[in-house]
């Protein structure tokens, strides 16, 4: 019986968890600032702990709600109150700006000149002078601006006028017709084995990924030999 008891518990907790990841937002997975970090540790634990708790589960699961609630109160507030950000989140430091380190924004960042430079190389910046402005945002990433004759060449530049690139929908995957995906687009079958005719292919099941814009230009990556 205490098994039984175990594994409700235990899925209990598991669905309570992902409910409040759902109503939180994808936010708490894609970007921790302090706050979501605090909060994430939290859940988990009170979710561990409830997995376990077979004679009082709902005590744990009480307090999974309230921290949910919380979480969501804040996000309401930060939102509607762009001032409290900077308490609840901190704001963004300047380590460097025209060529000049602030060593003191370093420390108040809790950075070392090494880890500056590994998060300047991770972008792409072997060459400090190549870097105009280097800013530590609160969420943790390092966002930079590079000196303008140093960054790469844009279209703009050049006085070209280069046309606009659209979204790619994926029509086949892993040899399987995304068949709502192509009537989205406004296509059928027959237009889908007319192109797959077109380069040879017999069957869906030789292509790995098969891609589609509103252009109707069409990419299509065949299965290796291998894997068939």
């Amino acid at each position: 019986m205490s098994f039984f008891v175990l594994c409700l518990t235990t899925l209990a907790s598991f669905g309570a968890l992902f409910l409040i990841a759902k109503f939180i937002g994808h936010k708490q997975i894609a970007q921790l600032d302090f706050f979501d970090y605090i909060t994430g540790i939290t859940i988990g634990s009170i979710a561990a702990e409830m997995a376990t708790e077979l004679e009082e589960p709902w005590k744990p699961l009480t307090a999974m709600v309230i921290y949910g609630g919380i979480t969501l109160l804040v996000s309401v507030i930060t939102n509607k109150s762009p001032r409290s950000r900077k308490y609840l989140n901190g704001t963004p430091t300047i380590l460097m700006d025209h060529g000049k380190l602030y060593r003191e924004n370093l420390k108040k960042a809790r950075l070392d000149l090494s880890e500056f430079m590994v998060m300047c190389r991770q972008q792409g910046y072997f060459d400090l002078t190549s870097i105009q402005t280097a800013v530590f945002e609160y969420n943790g990433k390092l966002t930079i601006l590079p000196v303008s004759c140093k960054r790469p060449v844009t279209p703009n530049d050049m006085n070209l006028l280069p046309e606009q690139e659209l979204l790619f929908t994926e029509l086949i995957m892993d040899g399987r017709i995304l068949e709502d995906n192509l009537k989205r687009m406004g296509l059928d079958l027959t237009w889908l084995n007319k192109q797959l005719k077109q380069r040879h292919i017999n069957s869906p099941q030789d292509v790995f990924l098969a891609l589609c814009d509103r252009n109707l230009k069409f990419v299509i990556y065949e299965k290796s030999h291998d894997e068939n």
